[in-house]
Formats: structure tokens, C-alpha cells, sequence
């Protein structure tokens, strides 16, 4: 099957456009911040054949709204997409972001957000029915982590496709998090029986143990 995945982020580079089923806005400019375009890259790695929707919400400074994400997640709910990542988090609660995820994880729509390892929650993660991902140093490509913290149910790879890149943490892990969702999906898994698959596939459990 085509998955069909939301992009909430920074936009992507003129490469990855031919790529792109849809934008928001419609004219989305290129990436100027290349977050987007190393998510995309770390999501492509994993899933090379999904239909992108890119919502682009962050500006040239890197600052967006609750608002606007709640925006690109309705956009995204609307044209029935498969999976939204989000790797971003808002440092505060706001009833417009809380009540879009409602809508999204509602139309049974899977929702990936980045969480940090390590400090105050960040939305929207810390919503229910939202898969709190981050980035776990132990995890190579591919390889997934059990956490079941306060921080975070899974871990992946903190790392994006070039071992250059400047753009490391928990932005990464959700990515690759997203990637692997994303070929499960393709490989006709069950968007019902993603957390039990994610668990399946651990190579870490908790913080120490590996299985």
C-alpha cells in the first residue's frame, strides 16, 4: 500500500519536492532551515515510497505557533493521510493544538512527536493517544528502544542519514521512529497494532536492558 504521510515541519529542499503530493501552503517555500529536509531524509530512508504531504509551519527564525501546527494538523486530517510526524515540541499546553491531535487521533490518524530526553514535557507528545518519540545514543539506524518513561515511549536513532548533519536528539528519533512506522505500514501492518509492533521490535527495554 501507498502511505501517506504528514510532514509537519520546516519544509523541504527543492530535491525532495518531486516528492511532495501536496503543501501547505501552496506555495511553500523551499526549506530555510533544513529541519525539515533531514527529517524527510531519515523518514525516505526507511520508507522510499510513501506520498509526502509536506506542511510547512516554521518560519526562517525557526518559531512557529499552537496554532499553526493545529492548522497543519486539520490540513493533514482532511486529506486523510496515514501518519503525521512532528518532531517538535511547543514548551506549553494549548487547547488548539490539544483539540487538532483530538480530531487526528480520532479519524485514526498515528501521530509521532519528539520529546526530550531529559526535562519539562513539550506538546503536542504529552497528549493522548500522541507516540512520544526521542533520540537514544544506543540506537543505530533501524534499531528502536522500549522506554516507557515519563519522557518518552521510544527511542531511535539520534542521528540523521549524514553523519555530518548538524541536527541530532530527539528530532532524529522521532524521524526514524516515523520511517520505520511508516515501512511497517507499507509492508501491510496493521495501523492498529503499532505500539505492539514498536514494542516487538525493541532492541533496548527501559534504560539498561537489551534484548
Amino acid at each position: 500500500m501507498t502511505v501517506r504521510l504528514g510532514l509537519v515541519d520546516s519544509g523541504v529542499s527543492v530535491r525532495q519536492t518531486i516528492y511532495v503530493h501536496a503543501s501547505l501552503p501552496d506555495d511553500a517555500l523551499p526549506d530555510p532551515l533544513g529541519h525539515g529536509t533531514a527529517v524527510c531524509e531519515v523518514i525516505w530512508h526507511h520508507a522510499p515510497h510513501i506520498a509526502l504531504y509536506n506542511a510547512q509551519v516554521f518560519d526562517r527564525r525557526g518559531v512557529t505557533t499552537a496554532r499553526e501546527v493545529a492548522a497543519a494538523i486539520d490540513w493533514l486530517v482532511a486529506e486523510k493521510v496515514d501518519l503525521i510526524n512532528l518532531s517538535l515540541g511547543l514548551a506549553h499546553d494549548r487547547s488548539v493544538l490539544a483539540a487538532a491531535c483530538e480530531r487526528a487521533v480520532a479519524a485514526n490518524i498515528i501521530l509521532i512527536a519528539s520529546s526530550p530526553a531529559q526535562g519539562a514535557a513539550v506538546y503536542p507528545s504529552s497528549y493522548d493517544g500522541v507516540i512520544r518519540a526521542t533520540g537514544d545514543a544506543r540506537c543505530d539506524r533501524g534499531e528502536i528502544s522500549f522506554l516507557d518513561s515519563g519522557q518518552a515511549d521510544f527511542g531511535g536513532c539520534p542521528r540523521g542519514i549524514n553523519p555530518l548533519g548538524a541536527i541530532r536528539g530527539a528530532s532524529m528519533g522521532a524521524a526514524h521512529i516515523s520511517g520505520l512506522v511508516a515501512g511497517f505500514l507499507q509492508g501491510g501492518g496493521d495501523r492498529q497494532q503499532v505500539r505492539e509492533w514498536l514494542v516487538s521490535q525493541a532492541k533496548y527495554v527501559h534504560n539498561e536492558c537489551r534484548t
